[in-house]
C-alpha cells in the first residue's frame, strides 16, 4: 500500500526522534530558620516567600540554648554551633537537614565549650564558628566542613578575642563577623577570605560600637548587621556592608524598635529577617524583613513561637 502513496513512505522513514515530555519542575521549597533562644529549644520556620510561621517537631538537643552561633549549608542543612543550657556553655553542633527538618548532634564539636560566639558559612563549603566565652573571650575560629562534617581550626584567628556578636558571609568569596565586646565594646569588621581562609580588616566599620547585633547577607551584593547594644542603650539602626568594595553605610530604613540580641537570617535575592530580640521593654516576639531591592522594612504578620533574645538563626535558601 505504501508503494501507491509514496510520500506516506518518505514522512515515516524521515519522522523526528521520539520526544520525552521533560517532568514537571517543582520550585526549592526554602525557608529561614529561628532556634533556641531564652529557655527554648524549638525551631521556628519562616517559609518563604509567603514569610509564614510553623514550628518543626525537631527540636535541639537541648533547652535554654543562650546565643548559639547559627549558619547554614543552603539546600542541604543548618547548623547549631555552642550555646548554653542550664547545666553550662555547650561545645556541640546541632545539624537540621534540608528538607527533612530532622535533627542530628555531630560527632565533631566545637573546640572548646563556650557561649555568645557568630557563626558563618561559604555555602557548599564550609561553615566557621568563631570567638565566644569559654570562661574568658576568645579568638580562634572552628571550620566545618560539610562534604563530611569535620571539624578544624583555622591559623587565622579574630583581631582581638570577643563574645557577644554576630557573622554573616558573601558565599564563594568571603565572611565577616562584625562588633562584640572584648572587654570594651567592638566596632571592627574582621573578614575571612575563602578558600585560603586568611583573615585580614576592614577600613569600614560600624556606625557604633556595640555587642549583640544580628547579621545576615544577600549573598553576592551586600551583608547586613542590625540591632544591638551601645552601652548607652540600644540601637534599631541597620549598617550595611557592599562586598564589591566593602564599604559601609547606614540604611535609612531601621528595626521596628531598638533591640539587642536579635537573630539574622536572608532569604539571598530577596530579603532579610531580623528576628526577636529584647527592647527597653521586654523580649521582643516580631520579625522585620528588609527587602534587598530597595532595602525597605515591613513587619511580618507571623511572629516566632514566644518572646525571645539570644536565639540563633539561619536560612535554607535553596542551591546557591
Amino acid at each position: 500500500m505504501l508503494a501507491d502513496f509514496p510520500f506516506l513512505a518518505t514522512a515515516l522513514v524521515q519522522r523526528p526522534p521520539s520526544y520525552t515530555v521533560p517532568a514537571f519542575s517543582v520550585p526549592v521549597s526554602v525557608a529561614g530558620y529561628y532556634a533556641g533562644g531564652g529557655t527554648q529549644s524549638n525551631i521556628d520556620r519562616i517559609a518563604f516567600p509567603a514569610d509564614t510561621k510553623t514550628t518543626l517537631s525537631a527540636t535541639l538537643s537541648t533547652a535554654a540554648n543562650v546565643d548559639a552561633g547559627g549558619m547554614a549549608n543552603s539546600g542541604t542543612a543548618g547548623y547549631l554551633c555552642a550555646g548554653e543550657d542550664a547545666g553550662g556553655k555547650l561545645s556541640r553542633i546541632d545539624k537540621i537537614a534540608f528538607p527533612a527538618e530532622t535533627r542530628t548532634t555531630l560527632s565533631a564539636t566545637i573546640s572548646t565549650a563556650l557561649n555568645h560566639n557568630a557563626a558563618m558559612a561559604n555555602s557548599g563549603t564550609a561553615g566557621y564558628a568563631g570567638g565566644g566565652n569559654d570562661s574568658v573571650n576568645i579568638s580562634g575560629i572552628d571550620k566545618i566542613t560539610f562534604s563530611a562534617d569535620t571539624k578544624t581550626t583555622l591559623s587565622a584567628t579574630l583581631t582581638s578575642a570577643r563574645q557577644q556578636f554576630s557573622a554573616m558571609a558573601n558565599s564563594g568569596t568571603a565572611g565577616y563577623f562584625g562588633g562584640g565586646n572584648a572587654g570594651s565594646y567592638l566596632s571592627g569588621i574582621d573578614k575571612i577570605t575563602f578558600p585560603a581562609d586568611t583573615k585580614t580588616t576592614l577600613s569600614a566599620t560600624l556606625t557604633s560600637a556595640r555587642r549583640y547585633t544580628g547579621g545576615m547577607a544577600n549573598s553576592g551584593t551586600a551583608g547586613y548587621f542590625g540591632g544591638g547594644d551601645t552601652g548607652a542603650g540600644f540601637t534599631s539602626g541597620i549598617d550595611k556592608i557592599t562586598f564589591s568594595a566593602d564599604t559601609k553605610t547606614t540604611l535609612s530604613a531601621t528595626l521596628t524598635s531598638a533591640r539587642y540580641a536579635v537573630a539574622g537570617m536572608a532569604n539571598s535575592g530577596t530579603a532579610g529577617y531580623f528576628g526577636g530580640g529584647e527592647d527597653s521593654v521586654a523580649d521582643t516576639s516580631g520579625i522585620d524583613k528588609i527587602a534587598f531591592s530597595a532595602d525597605t522594612k515591613t513587619t511580618l504578620s507571623a511572629t516566632l513561637t514566644s518572646a525571645r533574645r539570644f536565639l540563633a538563626g539561619f536560612a535554607d535558601s535553596g542551591p546557591l
